[in-house]
């Protein structure tokens, strides 16, 4: 359908016309004016709405693409925080040249020059028995031989198998014949088990604590490892065996607590775990293995602790009444235990370097000769830190104090400002300002670490600890009760402060579970401590 056009009246059609009519016509014209303004306002405003549409929505898409890249990287890249392309960005040279500055300094201040790190030695470990294989000569080779030796010309490492084996107890009694016809029996002394009547022997039972909590076999691989030995245990046995050691092992966990408060220094992780059956929760819900590593630098101690939740009071209760300096993240679940405690919190390099790190994997690849990402020139500034920490590991407390104060905190005051500048250069939401917001927001923890060259710079160390439980918990998945959540803390916790204190674990565990038994004075078992039996296994 077509509409008629509109004819402008001429003058002759004007002059005909009344004041009246004039004035309408006027106000016709004013209202086709307003119209047509209003439709250019209009269209003005759609455009832009248009623009800013397209605007969020490529911004959208980008941090969608970011995500992406990142799940991508993290589900089937490699999971180590070392970037293969280190070595091209941040202008390596200036990064080596800072370095070699760091050195120089170091020198000048009548340091010795860093040790170069050693080569990894041949040949296997001297304290492995050796069974010698000798290759003779026949009478007939050696007829006429002025003499004969032997040269070693090889070493293979042989592996025992594991083998199952029923030990028999055979009790040696005396009769002694007495007056009127009495007879008295004495029957020879056995050694105590510490689960009382069970038929595994502490050996075994040592074998599962250690093949679950250090090696992550979950109990149903243990039940046919053994069978497959000739041995039929059911995991629902060595479950029971389990949590029945938690309360045999509470009184040297209760030392090993007493031990690491004595210490002035603590570190803490915690991460999740899921628990079948627990009093209010789903089974789906998640529950909290906490972790605490501290005690005196000669005794370190690793304690796990089982709790439903990861509030505030959690912490509070297991650091009330310490004092000194708490290391952990960013969460905010610690604030708390440090505003009702004389504790000073620090902070992890760690985590916020693994935040640039996130950034830098998620970021679109790079062609060659593109300007490094921000996110890049941030891991490159971290990295100094790092190097100035490793050139100064063999330093005592105070020298390090003094080193980092004259070394790391001109590193630490360039990139403050420098995250403080491009904190509004980046797209927000993206990692890149995530991770720089984070850094910014827990500088005063992050730079706590300059007080006390005992203090670490990351809380690597706590890390490390929990680890194997997170490597555990993908095979064996769940807990079934949190009493049995509560006698894996104390399984890990046992372990993990062996492996602190340079002590085989299954070793360390099979003369706990001999002794702990007849350890009936506080004295038997201060005795069964880790650096003591260390210190009883060397003389």
């Amino acid at each position: 359908m077509q509409t008629a056009t509109v004819q402008p009246p001429t003058s002759t059609d004007l002059a005909s016309l009344s004041p009246a009519e004039l004035l309408a016509l006027l106000v016709e014209k004013d209202r086709l004016i307003a119209e047509r303004e209003q439709a250019i306002v209009d269209r003005d405003h759609a455009i832009a709405d248009r623009d800013h549409c397209l605007k969020e929505t490529n911004k959208l898409v980008k941090l969608l693409e970011e995500q992406l890249r990142l799940a991508k990287q993290q589900r089937f890249g490699a999971s180590s925080e070392k970037l293969a392309f280190q070595g091209d960005f941040f202008d390596e040279a200036e990064l080596e040249q800072s370095l070699s500055d760091v050195e120089q300094q170091l020198t000048d201040a009548g340091e010795p020059p860093a040790k170069p790190k050693r080569k990894p030695r041949t040949g296997f470990s001297d304290k492995l028995p050796r069974v010698r294989v000798e290759l003779t000569l026949s009478e007939d080779e050696k007829a006429g031989a002025s003499r004969t030796f032997f040269t070693k010309v090889k070493e293979e490492l042989d592996i025992v198998p594991a083998k199952a084996q029923v030990i028999e107890y055979w009790q040696e009694k005396a009769v002694f014949d007495e007056a009127h016809g009495e007879q008295q029996l004495v029957a020879a002394a056995r050694q105590p088990h510490p689960l009382g009547k069970c038929i595994a022997s502490v050996a075994l039972l040592a074998y599962i604590l250690v093949a679950k909590y250090a090696d992550g076999l979950p109990l149903y691989r243990l039940e046919k490892i053994l069978a497959r030995y000739g041995g039929s245990i059911s995991r629902t046995a060595m479950a029971n065996w389990i949590i029945r050691l938690d309360d045999v092992f509470k009184p040297l966990i209760n030392l090993l607590h007493e031990q690491q408060r004595s210490g002035d220094y603590l570190q803490m992780d915690e991460t999740r775990i899921q628990v079948l059956k627990e009093d209010g929760k789903v089974a789906t819900s998640d529950k909290w293995m906490w972790l605490i590593r501290g005690g005196p630098p000669d005794r370190p101690v690793v304690l796990f602790h089982y709790d439903a939740t990861r509030s505030e009071a959690v912490p509070s209760r297991l650091l009330d009444g310490f004092s000194g300096v708490l290391q952990a993240d960013g969460y905010a679940g610690y604030n708390q235990v440090c505003r009702d405690n004389p504790i000073t919190r620090i902070g992890c390099w760690d985590h916020a370097r693994r935040k640039f790190v996130e950034a830098s994997k998620a970021a679109p690849k790079a062609k060659k000769g593109e300007k490094a990402s921000k996110a890049d020139v941030a891991i490159g500034k971290i990295r100094k830190l790092y190097a100035i920490e490793a050139r100064i590991s063999d330093l005592d407390p105070q020298q390090k104090t003094e080193q980092r104060q004259s070394l790391a905190q001109p590193v630490l005051d360039d990139l403050h400002a420098w995250l403080q500048t491009n904190a509004s250069r980046v797209p927000k939401d993206s990692l890149t300002y995530k991770a720089i917001q984070y850094t910014l927001n827990q500088w005063d923890y992050l730079v706590g670490y300059l007080a006390d060259g005992r203090l670490n710079i990351s809380n690597a160390l706590a890390e490390n600890a929990i680890r194997p439980f997170a490597v555990g918990r993908r095979n064996w998945l769940f807990a079934d009760t949190s009493r049995g959540a509560k006698a894996s803390a104390t399984a890990y916790s046992l372990i993990e402060t062996a492996k602190a204190n340079g002590l085989e674990p299954y070793e360390y565990l099979r003369h706990v579970l001999t002794h702990i038994a007849s350890a009936d004075t506080v004295e038997k078992i201060e005795a069964l401590l880790p650096w003591n039996a260390k210190n009883a296994r060397a003389q």
